[in-house]
């Protein structure tokens, strides 16, 4: 497979790194609109190719799939631009700034009958995978109740850098800088790994959002501090048990951590995913009676990049695709709703 690298920002490395990494995977070319960074690109990850534009790219046309690592506002024009001249997409998450957007993606891919897989990264927690795999299994028996949460600390800690003087941090606190917040930026992630964990969609989200006060005027420079950096959402799944849903970036002591519980009438299990390693707890059986819950050794997983890769080989869609982001969007576009109009929305 040859692949084209749309974007050469940060997580552009990793993709690079990972598919370089494939058996039979070539990148034959990068593509930025600033052409000092795709000349260190390339350099770095040995591309022989570099574009200004994905429209040149096009034009040249000799690779089958791309990893589009744009901006999240672009991921909507330069997808379907691929998928139009019958390139596979492996789009990063959102995949669109809206549910609109989002299915008008779908629909193109789905027509032209390509690969289209979004890379939302937590499906590469084995752990994940085994808990989703247990309950849906039905070793837990139906799912009642579910708890989840995504806790990062970067704006009460530097681990991460100081966000009040680095602009990567800055726009994510800024809704005109492109930013919906935490909402839009790690929402999508606890949102799927809660559904996808559970084994059920989410049928209906009521939500709160919440900005809190960071700054004199809440502005720094060019930067107005307005967007949500705390969520929390009450949720019902398509087999009528309850979820919390839960994420914030003021969870001191919590650089970056994942937390899914799933509770049915006959177990439960429990993933913790931080940035110093993932573990799944689980309570089976006769251990449900006295509470006794057991860490669960788990194998490794393949990743979304060889997933993509495996999928391209061989034709057949695999998951997380376009229409699963396309859904999770709408379930978070429904989450703002909620909040202005404090009701209930169904997703469907």
């Amino acid at each position: 497979m040859r692949l084209l690298i749309l974007g050469t920002g940060g997580m552009a490395n990793q993709h690079a790194r990972h598919f370089a990494a494939i058996p039979g995977v070539t990148l034959v070319g990068g593509v930025d609109v600033d052409p000092k960074r795709v000349e260190a690109f390339n350099t770095t990850h040995k591309i022989a190719r570099g574009f200004a534009s994905l429209e040149a790219a096009l034009e040249w046309g000799q690779f089958d799939a791309v990893a589009n690592v744009t901006p999240d506002s672009v991921h909507h024009a330069t997808s379907i631009a691929a998928l139009k001249a019958g390139k596979h997409v492996f789009c990063e998450k959102p995949l669109a700034t809206d549910a609109t957007k989002a299915f008008e993606m779908v629909e193109v891919a789905e027509k032209a009958g390509l690969i289209n897989m979004v890379n939302l990264t937590y499906r590469n927690v084995a752990q994940l995978q085994k808990a989703r795999e247990i309950v849906t299994s039905g070793q837990i028996g139906n799912v009642k109740h579910v708890e989840a949460s995504y806790l990062q600390s970067w704006l009460v800690s530097k681990a991460w850098g100081d966000w009040r003087t680095e602009s990567q941090l800055l726009w994510r606190l800024s809704r005109k800088h492109g930013s919906n917040g935490v909402l839009g930026d790690i929402g999508v992630h606890i949102l799927d790994f809660a559904s996808y964990g559970a084994g059920q969609d989410i049928e209906h989200v009521f939500a709160r959002l919440r900005t809190f006060d960071k700054a004199p005027g809440n502005k720094i420079g060019e930067y107005d501090l307005d967007a949500n950096d705390s969520f929390t959402m009450a949720v019902d799944f398509t087999n009528g048990a309850l979820g919390v849903i839960h994420a914030t970036r003021w969870a001191t002591g919590h650089l970056n951590e994942l937390r899914l519980r799933v509770y049915g009438e006959k177990g439960g299990v429990e993933v913790q995913h931080r940035h110093d390693g993932s573990q799944l707890r689980v309570v089976l059986s006769d251990d449900a009676e006295t509470a006794t819950w057991k860490v669960m050794d788990v194998d490794p997983v393949p990743t979304n990049y060889e997933r993509f890769v495996e999928a391209v080989r061989t034709g057949k869609n695999l998951e997380p695709s376009f229409r699963h982001a396309a859904d999770l969007q709408r379930v978070l576009d429904l989450a703002t709703v909620t909040e202005t109009e404090r009701r209930e929305l169904p997703t469907h």
